[in-house]
């Protein structure tokens, strides 16, 4: 079991950055591969990056790739989500995830994740 604290959210203007972190208790931060997802008011929460245990694999959303970069630092328990080139579809609550299911892939499907942060605002202004 792993507890998750996002932070870093905030209202950004078009074309702006912001990077959010995820804060991970327990010493097992290690095994679990580690995602963001995102939802926006009347959408469904959709797949924004993931990461292998080790840091080595990467996938992206073909929406955010380019832009967005995920990466983790396992000494300190954190994951990251810089966010780059910000659009306002961008504009979404934002959650990192722990993913105690998937072995031989970087998932992006949510069944895989079983612990979740209680997610952080992302606005975009146009």
């Amino acid at each position: 079991q792993v507890q998750l604290v996002e932070s870093g959210g905030g209202l950004v203007q078009t074309g702006g950055s912001l990077r959010l972190s995820c804060a991970a208790s327990g010493r097992t931060f290690s095994s679990y591969n580690m995602g963001w997802f995102r939802q926006a008011p009347g959408k469904e929460r959709e797949f924004v990056a993931g990461i292998s245990r080790s840091g080595g694999l990467t996938r992206y959303a073909d929406s955010v790739k380019g832009r967005f970069t995920i990466s983790r630092d396992n000494a300190k328990n954190m994951v990251y989500l810089q966010m780059n080139s910000l659009k306002p579809e961008d504009t979404a609550v934002y959650s990192c995830a722990a993913d105690s299911k998937s072995y031989w892939t970087v998932s992006t499907g949510l069944a895989s994740f079983d612990y979740w942060g209680q997610g952080t605002q992302v606005t975009v202004s146009s």
